[in-house]
């Protein structure tokens, strides 16, 4: 498997490495430093085959995501969005369904591991875009469970956290292999 750690100058971080469990703070002010970051985010994403990517992963403990929301809709064989990107910043959970739905996830900090998570199967939030207007979306399907997926890292917690300690345990293994392999 192709090395994880450089893609431009932005170093996409992996399972075990502490600042995947850092707490994130919210942002200030958009920059153009921001906006750079968010195109560098959207290129690892296209790389790797991600679908969203978090500030964390990046090294950037801010509360920042990106979602590939043109992908995602064609999963869910949705109408295609007038962006390609959702540029997310400090994004606020309104509410979240009671209904949950079990699916198969990934993540590009967690590579090659899959298991299945439950998860709500709708969820609403209120976010800034990288316009700096206030947004508020409603989502169910693959985009609620990305958002979830993504807003877990903004709190220092991995898709792998929901897991039974033996199933931790086999992919902690898993994940000391693929290092040792490189």
């Amino acid at each position: 498997m192709e090395d994880l750690k450089k893609k431009n100058t932005i170093t996409l971080y992996t399972e075990p490495d502490p600042i995947l469990r850092q707490p994130t703070t919210k942002v200030d002010k958009i920059t153009n430093d921001l906006l750079e970051t968010f195109d560098d985010m959207a290129e690892i994403m296209e790389h790797f085959d991600g679908i969203g990517l978090a500030g964390p992963q990046i090294g950037l403990l801010k509360k920042i995501i990106i979602i590939d929301a043109e992908t995602i809709a064609r999963e869910d064989k949705c109408p295609l969005p007038s962006k390609r990107y959702l540029k997310i910043i400090n994004p606020e959970i309104i509410s979240v369904s009671k209904e949950l739905c079990t699916k198969e996830e990934g993540c590009l900090s967690v590579p090659t591991i899959y298991y299945e998570i439950e998860r709500p199967k709708q969820i609403s939030i209120s976010y800034t875009d990288e316009m700096g207007n206030s947004v508020k979306l409603e989502a169910d399907g693959l985009l609620a469970r990305c958002i979830e997926h993504e807003l877990d890292h903004l709190d220092g917690k991995l898709f792998i956290d929901y897991l039974s300690p033996l199933k931790k345990k086999l992919v902690s293994k898993k994940l000391k292999k693929i290092k040792i392999g490189k």
